[in-house]
């Protein structure tokens, strides 16, 4: 008899009209690119006349929703899935004078540091076209990196900016946690999902952060109230004199020798911009990817599977077709998941049923000392540098690997990128030269500041640019 009643309530509900966001700039729906491996989707929606991206170019990673335009976040179980609605970055971008030109490719669920998971077929490398361009916003850094863009969105939860930046040699930024909305955007675990720009140029990169960051009108409770950001690019290429630079010792173990040796020559030669340089340990840091991992695997879990794509227990905006797509797809396709997700669906699983939610409540607990620790050096200095990644780019994986060595190609690359996303911290991905011999391959210099001093950031990267342009 009681049940009764609140079936009726939730019939209520079910006849109520939810709001949807008004869809701004007109568009078509554009076609399927299947001559370049980096687009999933071609479109052309042209923004506003005036504003700060004006005549520039842009690509969307495939888990950021375009009304209009079909989305497939890389995997077959969303297929044919259109959205109704532009996420608040989409929106910011277009009021800012932005050409969206369509969607770019990435890792099936964004579940891969690799760009080999996508259902629709891998992503090559633009220095080398047998290896990796990195995941999972693999699209994105190929496209930006042969100039078919001018900049690109990419998503991150364990380094899926700083990947590709790193291995395609471009900057990526993965910004502090809550400055830019990620409403509009297909969330893996609500506690380590960001978005943020990808680019050529740190001024690129400036400019795209200023027209996506800030508030995001109530719609992701994320958001800390009205947050005031700086006019990035505008204070760019304030210089560096006086900033204190920490080589984070512990950054580079188990770091590939000529990839270390990059790395560190180029962090020294800041000292010629004023900087003062010096080594640095937090031993922490070691640990870092170990607090991650029960939050990526058991949050995921939670969200996107068991959640069908957003889960509960948030305030904020539900993407209800997107929700209704996922969760027909998962439970007639199970099997459609990509490797990765699998393990993550069978490991966590198994420690749900055996340990509940323990690990996920410590490791979230763990994540607050972590936090602390690196504030506590960020205190002394101004940002901490190390290699991005501990290889430079690997091999696209083949059939003759097994099953682990699968995974290890997929996930085996992140122990420095990964802790920042539990923390939140920003963390930038700048080109710091090449390695000899050929092919000659990038090799990416990782820039960890405070809590939303994502311009200190900035800087110290346009530095860094500024000592191959004074050569």
């Amino acid at each position: 008899e009681f049940c009764d009643g609140t079936c009726k309530d939730y019939q209520r509900v079910y006849e109520l009209t939810a709001p949807t966001p008004t869809v701004k700039y007109p568009r078509t729906p554009g076609y399927r690119d299947t001559q370049d491996d980096s687009w999933y989707y071609r479109c052309d929606i042209k923004g506003a006349e005036k504003g700060l991206l004006a005549g520039k170019t842009v690509a969307i990673k495939d888990n950021v929703t375009v009304a209009g335009v079909p989305m497939m976040n890389g995997s077959k179980l969303l297929e044919g899935f259109v959205p109704d609605r532009d996420a608040t970055v989409v929106t910011r971008i277009l009021d800012a004078g932005g050409r969206i030109l369509g969607k770019s490719v990435c890792e099936d669920l964004c579940f891969s540091g690799n760009s080999c998971t996508s259902s629709t077929g891998p992503v090559k490398n633009p220095h080398d076209p047998t290896r990796s361009a990195g995941g999972s916003s693999s699209g994105s850094g190929s496209l930006v990196a042969r100039k078919v863009v001018d900049v690109a969105i990419g998503g991150d939860q364990g380094g899926s900016i700083r990947i590709p930046a790193s291995w395609c040699g471009i900057v990526g930024l993965k910004p502090t946690y809550g400055l830019v909305p990620y409403t509009g955007i297909m969330p893996i675990e609500k506690t380590i999902d960001h978005a943020g720009p990808m680019a050529r140029t740190v001024e690129d990169c400036a400019a795209l952060l200023e027209v996506i960051a800030g508030y995001d009108d109530g719609n992701d409770p994320r958001q800390f109230p009205a947050v005031p950001h700086p006019p990035y690019s505008k204070l760019v290429n304030d210089g560096i004199k006086g900033k204190k630079i920490g080589i984070l010792t512990e950054g580079f173990v188990d770091v590939e020798e000529d990839l270390a040796r990059v790395v560190r020559q180029r962090a020294l030669t800041l000292k010629e911009a004023g900087a003062e340089v010096s080594d640095v340990s937090l031993p922490i840091h070691m640990d870092g990817l170990a607090i991650w991992t029960p939050v990526a695997f058991e949050g995921t879990y939670q969200m996107m599977i068991k959640g069908n794509g957003h889960g509960y227990n948030w305030k904020g905006s539900y993407d209800l077709p997107l929700q209704e797509a996922l969760a027909g797809s998962y439970n007639l396709r199970p099997f459609d998941c990509p490797l990765p997700v699998k393990i993550v669906m069978i490991f966590s699983e198994y420690m749900q049923r055996n340990y509940q939610n323990k690990f996920y409540g410590k490791a979230q607990n763990l994540v607050q000392h972590l936090t602390r620790e690196y504030n506590r050096i960020l205190k002394d200095y101004d940002v901490i540098v190390m290699p991005t990644l501990p290889a430079k780019v690997v091999k696209l994986p083949s059939k003759g690997h097994s099953v682990y060595e699968t995974l290890k190609l997929e996930l085996d690359m992140i122990r420095n990128t990964a802790p920042f996303n539990a923390t939140g911290h920003p963390a930038l991905s700048v080109n710091a030269g090449f390695s000899e011999g050929l092919p000659a391959l990038p090799c990416g210099m990782m820039i960890v500041g405070r809590m939303f001093d994502d311009l200190t950031l900035l800087q110290v990267a346009r530095a860094v640019e500024k000592t191959f342009e004074d050569k």
